[in-house]
């Protein structure tokens, strides 16, 4: 069953991706290549986004160390919902968007622990206007950007010692990104309208080192590290230009459009080391926190530079934890959900005139056994903001819903009787 499962959400999954849908409507996608999409499952989600916890039955996507650790055959899926509202000092518009999480398999084999899966990796989505007056009257222009990059992943890990792990993630890079600006002024018959696109692929590693301790008879210690090396990515890209004529209902119509010549360009992602620590009694109660740093400072645009834009190295904080009342009070159903809870803090390195783009964001939420088995279904939320309304920018007010299935099962055991 769990086989069957696995095989048609994995073509829901590559068929939505192919579709390229947006998965965010944030101003702030424009720059870069989008707005990094969170690397872990709802569980960790909703633990303010903590990677450093780790068991036998979920899979962390986040350190490729913690899969050496899976005793049963796992199976995660994950979806989300955003509801935004960006306000300026002078205006305010609600967006929402709702998207596939991630995809993943993780397998024991002994010492080892091998996982394999699709998650997206960035996501761009934003519809801009700006307005000015000229000398020949009213000018308006609308910006507008859609794609992203997704990431296959496989990761293998390998058990040194019942206490210590480490693992590897292999990752293809792969997607597109369309930014489009459209220019028209009043009096004027034809706007202008400039198309870029980007085909973006590269191949990245993550390494990961998992270490857990008995430090008294009931309290256990673990800790993580996790370093991604700067990465090489290609971007094949393309600019068109063209005057066209835009109808009563929007829509436009070529005039004459024309290809411009674009060079092809290599660009590097930055570095990122994730270091964390937690304590906690095992099947009972946890609390943990991350640091990681990303040199963004190093980051570039792909086919354009911006004057009023910095990038800067990033810094994130995390914190959370889970408690269960008694994981194995079978006769009370209540005492064996999970509850998860934790907070965020997050410069995203961008500098927009003058001003630190950084998001906060406060998350918590239940796991969900199913029936009596290791399954269970995850239901999380998260409040939070992003940016700021200083120096003529967007802030984005947030409310996410998430979701996810966390499916076990013994795909290996040999039978008695066949």
């Amino acid at each position: 069953m769990l086989k069957r499962i696995i095989v048609t959400v994995l073509v829901l999954f590559i068929a939505s991706a192919a579709m390229a849908q947006e998965g965010t409507t944030s101003p702030y996608s424009f720059y870069g290549i989008g707005s990094l999409k969170f690397k872990g499952t709802a569980e960790n989600r909703m633990m303010g986004g903590i990677g450093v916890l780790s068991d036998s039955i979920h899979l962390n996507l986040q350190n490729p160390a913690s899969v050496a650790g899976l005793e049963l055959v796992n199976f995660t899926v994950g979806a989300s919902h955003k509801q935004s509202t960006l306000k300026t000092d002078g205006d305010s518009q609600n967006a929402s968007t709702t998207s596939l999480d991630y995809i993943a398999v993780g397998i024991p084999i002994g010492k080892f622990g091998a996982s394999f899966g699709l998650i997206p990796y960035t996501s761009v989505g934003y519809q801009l206007q700006n307005e000015k007056q000229t000398e020949t009257g009213r000018s308006i222009t609308r910006y507008t950007g859609t794609g992203g990059i997704n990431k296959a992943f496989l990761t293998l890990a390998y058990q040194i010692t019942p206490k210590l792990s480490f693992g590897v993630d292999a990752n293809y890079n792969f997607g597109n990104i369309e930014n489009k600006a459209l220019n028209a002024q009043e009096d004027i018959e034809f706007a202008s309208r400039e198309i870029n696109k980007s085909d973006l692929l590269g191949f990245s590693f993550n390494f990961g080192a998992a270490y857990k301790t008995m430090i008294t008879e009931k309290l256990e210690l673990s800790t993580s590290l996790t370093y991604t090396p700067e990465t090489d990515f290609t971007s094949e890209n393309s600019r068109e230009i063209a005057s066209v004529i835009i109808n009563s209902e929007g829509a436009e119509a070529i005039v004459d459009a024309r290809d411009i010549e674009v060079e092809d360009t290599d660009f590097s992602f930055p570095s990122q080391i994730t270091v964390g620590a937690g304590i906690g009694k095992p099947k009972n109660w946890y609390v943990g926190a991350e640091y990681t740093n990303q040199k963004t400072s190093n980051f570039t645009n792909r086919t354009f530079t911006l004057d009023n834009v910095e990038f800067k190295d990033a810094s994130k904080y995390r914190v959370g934890g889970f408690y269960i009342p008694n994981y194995n009070g079978f006769g009370s159903y209540w005492k064996r959900v999970v509850y998860r809870a934790g907070m965020r803090f997050e410069g995203t390195g961008i500098n927009v005139n003058g001003e630190d783009i950084n998001e906060f964001g406060i998350s918590f939420g239940v796991g969900l056994p199913v029936s009596k088995s290791f399954s269970n279904i995850n239901l999380g939320f998260e409040v939070g903001r992003r940016g700021t309304k200083d120096a003529g920018l967007i802030q984005e007010n947030f409310f996410n819903a998430f979701i996810s299935l966390s499916l076990n099962d013994r795909w290996f055991q040999k039978r008695l009787i066949d």
